[in-house]
């Protein structure tokens, strides 16, 4: 009996609809992704292996680090964007300085600053890019002059205030931070009956 030839079928597929899909999902992850704005005082964290992470309100972080001119620094951040008109209103009318509308609705969305109440009007109208780069000089902290104190104690009332709660308190310092800065940071805390608080740390290898 004679063989049967079957027909060849081309195999070629036609990619086009999955060429569409690739683009259509590389424009989405694109148009949706949010670009990772430069820290103000970039801190090289200590390393530790434990992992657990920090809420996105209610919390405000205290970064030591040093700065561009070498000196030691401190920045302040808060979690929260009512909490941070509420705790910038607060601080204005205890320093005398008028904050507007359009500068309380800024600061809500800025990260994290470093200049003493005066001068932060200044730093508000800048925009992200350019308050990276200004040359901040650290929140003051000495014994005339302790505005980290009360940027605790205003942020406090206001979590109070607005979410009924207590504000979690991080310290997030460089490792290459001298000790007494930090110990300064803790006795403010104490001073205010803040006997728990997170340290900030980068993680790393079992095998390190």
């Amino acid at each position: 009996m004679a063989k049967i030839k079957m027909k060849k079928k081309s195999t070629s597929t036609d990619m086009t609809a999955m060429c569409d899909v690739a683009f259509l999902l590389l424009t989405f992850f694109i148009l949706t992704a949010t670009a990772k704005v430069p820290e103000a005082l970039p801190v090289d964290m200590p390393a530790s292996q434990v992992q657990t992470k920090l809420p996105d309100s209610d919390l405000a972080i205290i970064t030591v680090g040093i700065g561009k001119d070498g000196k030691s620094k401190v920045f302040f951040d808060i979690k929260g964007r009512e909490i941070r008109k509420r705790t910038l209103e607060g601080m204005g009318a205890k320093y005398g300085v008028t904050f507007s509308e359009d500068d309380k609705t800024k600061f809500a969305l800025m990260d994290d600053f470093g200049v003493p109440v005066a001068g932060l009007k200044e730093i508000i109208g800048m925009t992200a890019t350019d308050r990276t780069k200004a040359d901040q000089s650290g929140i003051p902290l000495d014994s005339l002059d302790n505005q980290l104190k009360d940027w605790l104690l205003v942020s406090r009332r206001a979590t109070i205030d607005l979410d009924n709660k207590e504000l979690q308190i991080a310290i997030k310092g460089d490792a290459k931070e001298q000790y007494p800065k930090i110990k300064k940071i803790m006795d403010i805390l104490q001073d205010q009956k803040i006997n728990s608080f997170n340290l900030v740390t980068g993680t790393r290898g079992k095998d390190f």
